[in-house]
């Protein structure tokens, strides 16, 4: 049967997969926008860093929304191992198109995501006078999002390191957890 009326707002449609792909040249403007209005905001390189990372937690916390909802079933996350392989799988694959390269435990309570060719370092060109930023701040802001978001207190932070054989290094999302949470998932067991 036919709705008869107005169509419905945006607010009534149901959340769909709709379409997962962005223009990359789109990407590539917007990213290169949200860098240089934090740049002209930031006296240095790590409070531009800091900014960037801020503006990467709400991008975090509405993917695992998103995801949750779609993959899920609403289904949340309760122990560690099942975040990081949903971070490391389904939320790399919504921003990127593909897995991360790498999930390695780094220490008991530090955990590293690699990626040789992660899409924010792609159309980057650090000038000599910013040194060693990393714009894959904003990318270490929304995995802190969805972290902080499924009950996983965190420290995260990217870095790169370099690769033998390859000319662009490798960049690291390293997460470092709260004394709390690694206490949380001792007492659910291993």
């Amino acid at each position: 049967m036919q709705r008869l009326g107005p169509p419905a707002s945006i607010v009534d449609r149901p959340l769909t997969k709709g379409r997962s792909e962005v223009s990359l040249s789109a990407f590539a403007f917007l990213f290169s926008e949200i860098v240089q209005y934090h740049q002209a905001r930031a006296s240095s390189i790590g409070e531009l860093e800091t900014k960037l990372e801020e503006a990467g937690h709400g991008v975090g916390a509405r993917i695992l929304e998103v995801l949750f909802h779609r993959e899920k079933g609403n289904r949340r996350e309760i122990r560690l191992q099942g975040i990081l392989q949903f971070i490391n799988t389904n939320v790399w694959r919504c921003l990127f198109g593909k897995s991360a390269d790498s999930l390695e435990i780094y220490n008991d309570d530090e955990y590293l995501i690699s990626d040789k060719t992660l899409l924010v370092n792609r159309f980057i060109s650090v000038p000599k006078d910013l040194g060693e930023l990393t714009c894959a701040a904003f990318v270490a802001g929304i995995v802190k999002g969805v972290l902080r978001d499924a009950g996983f207190s965190a420290e995260v932070s990217a870095y790169f390191s370099t690769v033998e054989g390859q000319a662009r290094p490798r960049t690291n999302i390293l997460m470092k957890f709260a004394p709390e949470v690694i206490e949380r998932e001792q007492r659910l067991g291993s």
